[in-house]
């Protein structure tokens, strides 16, 4: 796998950590970051011994404190488009993995932090950890798919208490809310997250994928989430996973899974 100028990979056991690598900027998103990240899933996509991926910050203080406003300062309206057009494309492209990807997070997630954490299939947050969208600040609106993933995850009338107030949350009231799923103590947080990957990625594969299409059919517009079901469901009965999977049961023994 290539270098990175801004983010750091290492696979090991079929489990990719993926590490934003900008500790002397709270691990802030520039444009390089949102680039080499987009190539880090493209990479998540289409190569075989990747089964999943961890997303983290560098350092203790975050996971990523937020976009890097250094770069906001003078842009047009087509301009901001544009960049909250590209932020989407990526942060679309890691929900829609059918890999699963876990955010583990440590210190600040802020702004496009807290987007890039929610963007991800599985929350697991350090004791440290703190959540907050804060744009209304800065005179803007989460632009990375914030307003509507906090909304999916915490239900409307808190979502938007949160956006309108720019208060930010520790990891306890995140995990009340719901918006992660676990709280660890710092030392424990990636070999958490790696313990819960390796679970999920003992499961068959092909049946993983389908039930995160499944699962996001319900947030897409004119899809019909239990109609998907149905498709999916069927889809995964002709696979030679559901085969093994079956014999396994049966014979009491465990499966062995080849994503087929």
């Amino acid at each position: 796998m290539k270098e990175f100028s801004t983010i750091l990979t290492e696979l090991s056991e079929g489990i990719l950590l993926v590490t934003i690598n900008r500790e002397d900027k709270l691990n802030s998103l520039n444009r390089t970051v949102i680039t080499e990240l987009n190539e880090v899933v493209d990479e998540i996509y289409n190569n075989p011994e990747i089964k999943g991926a961890i997303i983290t910050g560098k350092g203790p203080k975050a996971f990523v404190a937020g976009a890097d406003i250094s770069e906001f300062k003078g842009m047009n309206e087509e301009e901001g488009k544009a960049l909250a057009r590209r932020g989407h494309d990526v942060f679309d492209k890691i929900e829609m993995s059918g890999k699963p990807i876990i955010a583990a997070v440590n210190g600040f997630a802020l702004g496009g932090g807290c987007e890039l954490a929610m963007a991800c299939h599985i929350r697991i947050a350090s004791e440290n950890a703190k959540f907050g969208q804060p744009e209304v600040k800065l005179g803007i609106i989460p632009g990375y798919g914030g307003t509507q993933r906090m909304t999916q995850l915490i239900g409307k009338g808190k979502a938007l208490e949160l956006l309108m107030t720019a208060d930010i949350i520790d990891a306890t009231c995140a995990e009340k809310l719901g918006l992660v799923n676990d709280v660890v103590q710092t030392v424990e947080l990636i070999d958490t997250c790696k313990a819960m990957m390796q679970k999920i990625t003992g499961m068959a594969p092909y049946a993983i994928a389908q039930v995160i299409q499944s699962v996001y059919a319900h947030f897409k517009s004119g899809i019909d989430g239990f109609d998907t079901e149905i498709d999916l469901f069927g889809k995964c009965v002709a696979t030679e996973d559901f085969a093994e999977g079956t014999s396994a049961f049966l014979e009491k023994r465990k499966a062995k899974f080849e994503g087929k």
